[in-house]
């Protein structure tokens, strides 16, 4: 088999093979000397690098490995996002269906339908890039609303918010004011 003809086949099963391959494996599988394969494989790597190609093949003890190549690593952690679902412990996943749900959602919403502190969730789904900041609500203490991201949507396989399953949304209320404040100093002893 002649020299690009050898490195073809070599590329093709290393390509297929996605983990390391045995020399001995190439070299009677491919009907060559082990010494060729080496010296084909060798040829192959230094092409692929030369040329800054997005694949390297690596040696790997007593075999060779194609792998991507270091320079692309950001590239392909971006594109490769929505097949390694983040790990969202339970607090993490409700948050993100309430903040999905009620958007722009504050962290007080949150916790209001939570029931408990959301602090650490909020900001684990932030730094996972699955909520961000959508502004500050006008009020007093102009605290932070969330929104879901587009990272949110490709993570769980949506193009738009319209396709979440439809929920009953449970109504949001100002917290009550007492109608009429009781004055400490003019209570009976019968009200203490």
């Amino acid at each position: 088999m002649e020299q690009i003809e050898l490195q073809r086949a070599i590329e093709a099963i290393l390509f297929a093979a996605g983990e390391r391959v045995e020399i001995a494996q190439l070299a009677n599988v491919l009907e060559a000397d082990p010494k060729e394969i080496v010296s084909a494989t060798n040829a192959l790597a230094d092409e692929l690098a030369f040329n800054r190609r997005g694949i390297r093949i690596l040696q790997l003890e007593k075999g060779y490995q194609m792998v991507s190549s270091g320079e692309m690593a950001d590239y392909i952690t971006q594109a490769l996002e929505t097949r390694k679902p983040p790990k969202l412990s339970a607090s993490q996943l409700e948050t993100l269906t309430i903040i999905a749900y009620y958007q722009p959602a504050t962290k007080a919403v949150v916790e209001q339908l939570r029931g408990v502190d959301s602090s650490y969730s909020i900001g684990a789904l932030l730094n996972k890039k699955l909520i961000e900041d959508a502004g500050r609500l006008n009020v007093p203490g102009r605290p932070i609303q969330y929104k879901t991201t587009s990272n949110f949507l490709r993570t769980f396989g949506l193009r738009s918010l319209e396709e979440l399953p439809a929920i009953e949304k449970v109504e949001l209320g100002e917290p009550e004011i007492a109608a009429d404040p009781v004055d400490p100093d003019q209570m009976t002893m019968e009200e203490v």
